[in-house]
């Protein structure tokens, strides 16, 4: 559908500039987006691949087991039919942990390999099982301690103070996190149970 609404755009921003005798505008304009785009990702690309590099560091020495351990009471009150040393829990925790730093593009995949693994534990193939709609609740709603992805947009486009957004981030993500799992836990029991 996203498709169809930026063809329409497009389409009436190209017809526009032709009515109006615009197109060139239209065509510049086009290029300059399309350049501002690059430098905006480029610009940001070093802090993601940065804390990419942490995360694999982390994972190698043994700090990733660490953090799975700490975060174990939250991954057992969230996902209580899973086996505590399953590879579920293991890459749940790691998606859980790259999105508290910030890091989306790093919790991409571990995001994938949790999406996998509960689909491997799952009774009914194709069906979207408790565990997996928490988790992509889970996942949208992350709290994050350090928006890295966030604070690096805003220095590339000349924030005078990128890292303001801390505390919002902090609040507004505790507290969408929270309801969103208490939602997801009042209306995905299956067996009948409510939280």
């Amino acid at each position: 559908m996203i498709n169809y609404i930026w063809a329409f755009l497009v389409a009436v921003s190209v017809i526009t500039g032709i009515l109006t005798g615009n197109i060139d505008s239209v065509t510049s304009a086009a290029f300059e987006g399309a350049n501002s785009a690059v430098t905006t990702v480029l610009s940001f690309a070093g802090a993601v691949v940065m804390w990419c590099g942490m995360l694999k560091i982390a994972e190698k020495s043994g700090l990733t087991r660490a953090f799975t351990a700490v975060i174990r009471p939250i991954t057992g009150i969230l996902f209580p039919k899973l086996d505590k040393n399953s590879p579920a829990i293991s890459a749940i925790s790691m998606n859980m942990i790259a999105n508290i730093l910030g890091l989306a593009n790093a919790a991409t995949p571990l995001g994938l390999k949790a999406m996998t693994e509960l689909e491997k534990l799952n009774s009914k193939k194709g069906t979207a099982s408790d565990e997996m709609c928490m988790f992509v609740v889970l996942n949208t709603a992350s709290i994050q301690i350090i928006p890295s992805t966030l604070i690096a947009i805003r220095a590339s486009l000349g924030s005078q103070n990128p890292a303001e957004i801390i505390v919002p981030v902090w609040i507004t993500s505790i507290i969408t996190a929270f309801c969103a799992c208490a939602v997801t836990r009042l209306y995905s029991c299956s067996d009948g149970r409510r939280l």
